[in-house]
């Protein structure tokens, strides 16, 4: 009965889409409660995005202290398994986004119970051949003419962090289940407990267990499992996932190819972004004077890295908005949250790019004493304000897509940004221009402006009303499928 109810409520969204939502035009209480609405949200997720990110950077500076090899060698481990690993797999955990998150607003509760087990089996069984790919990592890294001693070292590292990518897989799944139900600030807590520990795990593991490195390596996955497991207790016993967890079901084994379908493009989304960025500091290694491109390359991405948590937490807010709203049938409100999202994430570029340009003379000594190598931090994170100013743009029509279902649009945009116009741009600048690792950032920034540019376009074009309409037939669907299984 309760089942007939769910279906019932589908056809009444369908006369909103065609009724009282199609007015046009959005009042100032009405922009006032969306903007309260993304900030209570990206507030708590911009905390757990940046502290998830700490683990990382955690494990590397106290491996730092065991010296240069051992730093360079965790370096490299920690790019390779980015690379290979946890870009892959938190690309593929977005499609929850669009499958949860559109379920959550048709209000058919139980089924993201449903999606949520399907995206972990489907994740385990893609870590078994990335753990195979990180127990060679030495080999692949000779293979691309990488420094023999450090090779062999990123590979000992990588090994011993193989238990964190099956973690890092089924945290994912539970943050994104938790996110598409505007349930964040315990995810906040959670995250900021596993940093607390892992600082004391790191310590222990690598100083007095006499592990060294590989203490750090243990030290991430620990620390990853710890996160997982903690998230997975709070979603079976929370009264506040009563409703979207109602157990194991069998359910979870039909539709996976659905899944699938939309996974592979948000990975690929995701990872062509990622790789690009991690191919210009390869890129740098080519340059004159290798060693301080590299240092600086990595110290402005790292910076990068950093102030991008802040559009990284609207983005993961507007995809929870527009989800939500496309699954109730609400394209109106739908389209306030992108626009209102995009407002708030050229404000904060703004802001952020000013705070850099005002910081560039003294950021560098946060990394170095080398004045040459400050100073040329500082030329570069001129660079790296409008390279933000647009990441942030495109982040937040990123979300919108995975929040869409636009994951195919993104994936072939991210193709031709990055691979048909930055990185050949970067060569092109770099090398033939002689600009070094000015010309490899600048490359970069012409592809965010593409990916921004062409990301306005689709989100321009849009007709809300039929995107609303897909997001009620996709919710059908998948529950149409399910009760024709049970």
């Amino acid at each position: 009965m309760e089942e007939q109810k769910s279906t019932l409520e589908l056809p009444l969204i369908s006369q909103d889409i065609n009724g009282c939502e199609s007015k046009a035009g959005f009042s100032k209480d009405e922009i006032l409660a969306e903007v309260k609405k993304q900030l209570l949200l990206a507030g708590p997720l911009v905390s757990v995005n940046f502290l998830i990110f700490a683990l990382q950077i955690i494990s590397v500076m106290f491996v730092g202290h065991l010296g240069e090899l051992a730093l360079s060698g965790a370096s490299m481990a920690t790019s390779f398994a980015s690379v290979t690993g946890f870009s892959l797999l938190r690309g593929m955990g977005s499609a929850l986004d669009t499958f949860c998150g559109q379920s959550y607003g048709a209000k058919q509760y139980y089924m993201l119970g449903i999606h949520l087990q399907r995206a972990i089996i489907v994740l385990l069984l893609v870590s078994l051949p990335l753990a195979f790919i990180w127990a060679n990592a030495g080999t692949v890294l000779l293979y691309f003419q990488q420094d023999p001693e450090i090779a062999a070292e990123a590979g000992l590292y990588a090994r011993f962090m193989i238990p964190s990518i099956f973690a890092f897989g089924v945290q994912e799944c539970h943050v994104r289940f938790l996110q598409t139900q505007n349930n964040v600030v315990p995810m906040m807590v959670i995250a900021g407990i596993t940093t607390l520990l892992h600082i004391f795990t790191c310590w222990f593991l690598v100083f007095r267990s006499g592990l060294g490195n590989k203490g750090a390596a243990l030290a991430n996955a620990c620390s990853l499992w710890i996160n997982a497991l903690l998230l997975i207790l709070y979603v079976r016993i929370s009264p506040s996932c009563k409703k979207t967890w109602t157990g194991y079901s069998k359910e979870a084994f039909h539709g996976i190819p659905k899944f699938v379908k939309l996974a592979i493009p948000s990975a690929i989304m995701l990872s062509l972004e990622i790789w690009s960025f991690e191919m210009m500091v390869l890129l740098g290694g080519f340059l004159p004077n290798p060693k301080r491109e590299t240092s600086v390359l990595s110290i402005t991405l790292n910076t990068c890295s950093m102030v991008y948590m802040l559009p990284l937490g609207l983005s993961g807010a507007v995809s929870t908005r527009a989800s939500n709203e496309l699954g109730a049938g609400r394209p109106r409100v739908a389209r306030l949250a992108v626009c209102v999202a995009v407002l708030m994430v050229a404000t904060e570029g703004v802001v952020a790019g000013t705070a850099m340009v005002l910081g560039r003379k003294v950021w560098g000594y946060f990394y170095s004493n080398d004045k040459n190598v400050v100073k040329y931090v500082g030329e570069m994170l001129v660079l790296v304000t409008a390279s933000h100013f647009f990441d942030g743009i495109q982040s937040v029509l990123s979300g919108t897509a995975r929040g869409c279902g636009w994951q195919k649009v993104g994936a072939l945009v991210n193709l031709g940004a990055y691979y048909l116009v930055g990185i050949p741009s970067s060569i092109l600048l770099a090398f033939i221009y002689h600009l070094g690792g000015k010309g490899l950032w600048t490359g970069i920034i012409l592809a965010l402006f593409v990916q921004a540019l062409a990301l306005s376009i689709v989100a321009l074009r849009t007709n809300w009303e039929k995107e609303a309409k897909k997001a009620v037939e996709r919710v059908h669907s998948s529950m149409n499928a399910e009760h024709s299984l049970s």
